[in-house]
């Protein structure tokens, strides 16, 4: 098996790792994918799925990648890919210098991109793969010329973000998007707004304490897309569950639950199908909506709606 990712010094979009057994299948033309054209790629690619007897692509999204690190991130993109190969193989070859899968049958090698074939299948298939899903954010957001640059730190992009600002697709724990994010932060904040973003945060710690203890585990907290924030992330057995969390100081102003408009649902359920897309998880996984209402102070749940469909 061979094994190469694609992405990792993006300023934007997935890490993507990808996995190729040949077994019997002898292709032409295989190489490293940054040697190869976009035409020959997207043509080897055809025929690597074809003829290859296993082909296996691990994800990583940007927020993840801010979640655990990169390094973190390789090794979860490799353990994906892999588990997806369904036929056997003898050994493991990875491009590089760094073992991001563990075993005996595991080896690392610089370059083998160029020099191993199921490496460089491998590299075909992950370039592929990604590139094209830079390609669909290209036709989500507009003006950021994903389709051109895929992600990476070119001075189009960079102007890109300084007039349009900073993406939920951008990887913000690297340096060069940090400090766009700081610099595009304000410089105060009034007292007022300190302590209402402080409840807002202690009513989310609660809320997500309390999915916690039914069994959810919490995958993402303040997840945002350009159109509207994801509160909590979580999964339970088989479902991800997306949670709205309402905050009200005195349940005698109204229930929170009353802020869940037609609007707010169209908009929680927009950033549910782009986190799920992000995640290459659309129509794989039972996905829900859900609401946590809370009051008082400290904050307490007051009530819990587990699938608002």
């Amino acid at each position: 098996m061979g094994i190469d990712e694609v992405g990792r010094g993006a300023w934007a979009g997935p890490l993507v790792v990808g996995a190729v057994v040949l077994g019997d299948a002898a292709i032409d033309g295989l190489d490293d994918s940054k040697k190869l054209t976009p035409k020959k790629r997207a043509k080897l690619a055809l025929e690597i799925k074809r003829r290859a007897a296993g082909i296996g692509v691990g994800w990583v999204g940007a927020h993840i990648i801010d979640q655990i690190g990169l390094s973190a991130a390789l090794k979860l993109a490799a353990r994906r890919a892999v588990a997806q190969i369904n036929c056997d193989y003898d050994e493991i070859i990875i491009d590089g210098t760094i073992k991001l899968i563990e075993g005996d049958q595991v080896s690392t090698l610089p370059r083998a991109d160029g020099l191993i074939a199921a490496v460089s299948a491998a590299s075909i298939i992950a370039k592929v793969a990604r590139d094209n899903y830079m390609a669909r954010l290209d036709a989500v957001f507009d003006g950021y010329d994903f389709a051109q640059h895929v992600g990476y730190g070119t001075a189009s992009h960079r102007m890109a973000i300084a007039r349009r600002g900073v993406l939920p697709v951008h990887r913000k724990s690297f340096a060069p998007i940090a400090e766009m994010c700081a610099s595009n932060s304000p410089k105060s904040a009034s007292s007022k707004t300190r302590n209402t973003t402080s409840i807002g945060n202690s009513a989310e710690s609660v809320a997500a304490e309390f999915l916690s203890r039914r069994g959810h585990e919490i995958i993402a907290r303040n997840w945002k897309t350009k159109y509207c924030e994801v509160d909590i992330i979580s999964r339970q057995n088989d479902t991800i569950y997306f949670t709205e969390v309402k905050y009200r100081r005195s349940a005698r102003r109204g229930d929170g639950l009353d802020a869940i408009t037609a609007k707010k649902e169209n908009q929680m359920r927009f950033a549910a199908r782009f986190w799920l897309h992000e995640q290459n998880l659309t129509g794989q996984i039972d996905a829900r909506l859900s609401v946590i209402a809370m009051a008082g102070q400290p904050p307490r749940v007051e009530k819990y709606i587990k699938n608002i469909d």
